[in-house]
């Protein structure tokens, strides 16, 4: 085998193992909150909510009541009600968004969002109805270092 013919057969062997992985991964994937149409969306949504979730706008900050909401209990998608995030992860960062150290494991999607000129982020959003939530950073607290910065009217807040 040629050295090209190799890199080929190495390649396409190893996507051809990645894709089930990747597939099997997305357990939302069959979720019927994907199914949606844009017409659906603007009629279950506020129109603010519309913007952030399914535009991936940004509510201006300061302006959530989530940051004054400190009872015990968990913040789901306004979209699609997918737990997100326990209230005990949440800190006050002073950003003027909600912030979470750490995420309910397989509730977020990730993707790199290079939106802003001089600047690339990771943008996340909700993994079962793919509404957009915020963009996390690395200037967070212990225990991950992580701050998810999370658009308030992209959440609901569910008491314990």
């Amino acid at each position: 085998m040629s050295p090209m013919d190799r890199r080929s057969f190495l390649l396409a062997t190893a996507l051809a193992a990645a894709a089930p992985a990747a597939l099997a991964a997305d357990r939302y994937a069959a979720s019927p909150w994907r199914k949606l149409s844009d017409a659906d969306w603007k009629k279950r949504l506020s129109p603010e909510a519309y913007e952030v979730l399914r535009q991936e706008g940004t509510e201006r900050p300061f302006t959530s009541p989530l940051l004054r909401e400190h009872r015990k209990g968990t913040f789901v998608c306004a979209g699609c009600g997918l737990a997100l995030f326990k209230s005990e992860w949440k800190f006050e960062s002073g950003t003027g968004w909600p912030s979470f150290y750490t995420e309910i494991p397989g509730a977020l999607g990730k993707k790199v969002d290079k939106g802003l000129p001089f600047e690339v982020r990771t943008e996340y959003h909700c993994a079962q109805c793919l509404g957009h939530q915020g963009h996390v950073f690395n200037d967070g607290p212990r225990p991950t270092g992580l701050r998810y910065c999370n658009d308030g009217v992209a959440l609901r807040f569910v008491p314990a």
